[in-house]
């Protein structure tokens, strides 16, 4: 078992049983030019997660930890996209317009899938979802329940909506959260002082707060989870 030092108080989490969540770290939401820069946001307020994500992904594939991503997008007839979410946000740039980089949040186009710096491996789950949530309509518990899996280290963006979702509905499901803060990012900077101070909130009450480098240094640094030969 190993433990960190997190708010509001030591995480400790097993090797086997955790798994490391990355939250739709997509063009789209990340890349200048993309959808979220059409908005108006500044994306380089999501682009600081990239980093540290990076390292922290080649340290837990060193240790043969689960690790599953997650994208936001919908089928290219939009029927799993409920009218309430389609119709919202302005003419010309809602869900299925053309966008900067292919129809917006469309599976299987450029813009929906995730940044370079980022590309899972060959094995990594890819779990596309049509919410915020990265449970709701996919088979992400299942695949979790599956191997085993009782906490999740938690990334990407954004930090007050599909992060925050997500984490709630993991909470739910008693899944034991640890949302990495450095790894997690909004385009509004207040958002993401707030949401991580409301996961860690009243003894934390979605779950705990931590840097990636302190998982990072408890983490072996050879592969727990497999023989060696």
């Amino acid at each position: 078992m190993l433990t960190i030092a997190a708010r509001p108080g030591p995480y400790s989490f097993d090797l086997p049983s955790t798994a490391l969540l990355v939250i739709d770290m997509q063009r789209d939401f990340l890349e200048p030019g993309g959808f979220g820069a059409s908005l108006g946001n500044d994306v380089s307020q999501l682009r600081t997660t990239i980093a540290p994500l990076a390292a922290l992904l080649a340290d837990a594939r060193a240790v043969g930890l689960t690790i599953v991503h997650t994208r936001e997008g919908h089928l290219p007839d939009l029927s799993d996209c409920p009218p309430a979410k389609l119709h919202r946000g302005a003419p010309s740039k809602r869900i299925g317009d053309p966008g900067p980089k292919g129809r917006i949040l469309i599976r299987g186009e450029y813009g929906h899938d995730i940044v370079d710096e980022l590309v899972p491996l060959t094995g990594e789950p890819v779990i596309d979802k049509p919410g915020k949530g990265a449970f709701h309509a996919t088979d992400l518990d299942a695949l979790l329940v599956e191997r085993g899996i009782r906490s999740l280290l938690v990334t990407g963006v954004t930090t007050e909506v599909c992060v925050h979702t997500t984490v709630r509905e993991a909470n739910d499901r008693g899944y034991e959260c640890l949302v990495l803060a450095d790894c997690v990012g909004s385009y509004f900077p207040e958002f993401q002082r707030v949401g991580l101070d409301m996961i860690a909130a009243q003894g934390g009450i979605f779950g705990w707060v931590a840097d990636s480098a302190q998982v990072r240094a408890a983490l072996p640094t050879t592969s727990a989870l497999q023989p060696s030969s």
